[in-house]
């Protein structure tokens, strides 16, 4: 079965470059239409969608969110990225990497707040 794990920094100061990665486990992340999600919830708020990238590496991302995230992978590893430029206290939220295509399966999510 699919498992998919987040990991970076918990705390990003303002301005900086939060950068997330997403471990996957008991599949390719290069399997024929599976798409690989960065969604994330701030306290108090529902979820938002931030991109995709999709089995063949090709990208999508929130139109709100475009001029500031970007999405990659390490097919060696397994493993796809979610960087955020710019952040504010604004971004503060709990981070979720997600596959869809062939069911739905998270992660544990990870938080991460923006903070001085």
């Amino acid at each position: 079965q699919v498992q998919l794990q987040e990991s970076g920094p918990g705390l990003v100061k303002p301005s900086q470059t939060l950068s997330l990665t997403c471990t996957v486990s008991g599949g390719s992340i290069t399997t024929s239409n599976y798409n690989w999600r960065w969604i994330r919830q701030p306290p108090g708020k529902g979820l938002e969608w931030m991109g995709v990238i999709r089995y063949d590496g090709s990208t999508f991302y929130s139109p709100s969110l475009k001029s500031r995230t970007s999405i990659s992978r390490d097919t060696s590893k397994n493993q796809f990225s979610l960087q955020l430029s710019s952040v504010t206290p604004e971004d503060t939220a709990v981070y979720y990497c997600a596959r869809t295509g062939g069911g739905v399966y998270w992660g544990q999510g990870t938080q991460v707040t923006v903070s001085s």
